[in-house]
């Protein structure tokens, strides 16, 4: 009876002190922490995955009619060497895909993923929605990357921000880009559901456009005036002006904040690494795709210049565009869009060739120009196009 009694006791004092922890949370604003821990490590997690969509609200970004990609006579030829198969498992990559062309030369899926499977973009989110900022330029919804986001976005009437600033990541904005606080923004942002407020409120410490500060704020607040100018969310945006001109394969999802919301612009398009593969040929192709532009070339261009804002540490960065990534492998340049587990969309013009790579990981180097695995994708795709 006592074993028993205390049993009871104890478990009467683990409820209330659950109850009182949740309510501690909500009270505090911090609620989110709840679904965080609901999500990660009950489930054996550490944190956000490629496969999360599941656990979130979504809204589809619907399709068009299906343009295939045709094979390459050398189609999966290629057999990766030893030394560099190993590295790119034990980056824990599910897919990887090279095309030279416009043709399927390379794929290669892992850990029963397929060619089907839809995994988190993370970052390379942030590309999709500049090229929604360049679409709403060319349709004349939006003036000029010079236009002030106060004219779009409300409470924000007085800022001296500009859409460019929100562009190159250096609107001045603190919003605070730590994945490892459970309490911060980013924390916030991807489990909570108050991402409009919570992003308009932050405060203007610096003046726009001196220093470089990569945060996805500034995609959020990006994503926001899209919304404002066009009319449409930003996922039936894209869907209008990219998803379905460029003939993707399957409807996209892309995470909200709660059912009907707004999408985590920063974050969180899930899709298969063959339609990824259209944005990147997309952004080979000058922004064109057949006989369309979907972007104006001037802003293709200007999205693909080094930015050459110093960040706090005095570096200047050149490896940034609008939210595009730049690199250079063996005197090879190529731009590309990325995320923070090894999310890759590269379109490399000199090789006329694109190629894609997703997974769980990526080198832990912060602060790296260029993360060194992408190299090890880049070599697999110089040798398999044959460069």
């Amino acid at each position: 009876m006592k074993i028993i009694r205390f049993t009871l006791r104890f478990s009467v004092a683990l409820i209330i002190t659950i109850v009182l922890i949740c309510a501690g949370l909500a009270i505090s604003g911090n609620s989110h922490v709840i679904k965080a821990v609901r999500s990660t490590y009950l489930q054996g997690k550490k944190g956000p995955t490629i496969d999360d969509y599941n656990k979130f609200e979504n809204r589809k970004v619907e399709v068009g009619r299906e343009q295939r990609w045709v094979n390459a006579p050398s189609y999966n030829e290629y057999k990766v060497a030893e030394e560099l198969l190993k590295e790119t498992e034990d980056m824990k990559t599910v897919a990887l895909v090279v095309i030279k062309d416009k043709k399927l030369v390379f794929e290669k899926y892992w850990n029963n993923y397929s060619e089907n499977s839809k995994t988190n973009s993370f970052s390379m989110a942030k590309s999709f929605t500049s090229l929604c900022i360049g679409a709403a330029i060319m349709e004349g919804k939006i003036k000029s990357e010079y236009q002030k986001i106060g004219d779009f976005i409300p409470g924000l009437a007085n800022s001296n921000v500009t859409i460019k600033d929100l562009l190159t990541m250096s609107s001045g904005i603190d919003f605070g880009e730590s994945y490892g606080d459970p309490f911060g923004f980013m924390a916030k942002t991807y489990y909570g559901t108050d991402l409009f407020d919570l992003t308009v409120s932050k405060n203007q410490e610096k003046t726009p456009g001196l220093e470089w500060q990569y945060q996805g704020g500034n995609t959020l607040l990006l994503s926001f005036l899209i919304e404002k100018a066009t009319g449409k969310s930003l996922s039936a945006y894209f869907s209008e002006k990219f998803w379905q001109p460029i003939g993707a394969k399957q409807a996209a999802l892309w995470t909200l904040n709660e059912k009907d919301g707004i999408e985590k612009a920063y974050c969180c398009f899930y899709s298969n690494a063959k339609d990824y593969a259209r944005i990147g040929q997309l952004m080979l192709d000058s922004g064109r795709w057949n006989d369309e532009q979907l972007i104006s070339k001037a802003y293709f261009e200007q999205s693909i210049q080094p930015v050459n804002i110093s960040n706090n540490q005095g570096t200047n960065i050149d490896y940034y565009g609008y939210q595009w990534w730049l690199g250079s492998y063996k005197g090879v340049d190529f731009h590309y869009a990325r995320g923070i587990q090894g999310q890759y969309i590269v379109s490399i013009p000199k090789w006329n060739t694109v190629v894609v790579r997703l997974g769980h990981r990526r080198d832990p180097e912060r602060g790296a120009k260029v993360p060194k695995d992408l190299f090890t994708y880049l070599e697999i795709a110089n040798q398999a196009v044959g460069e």
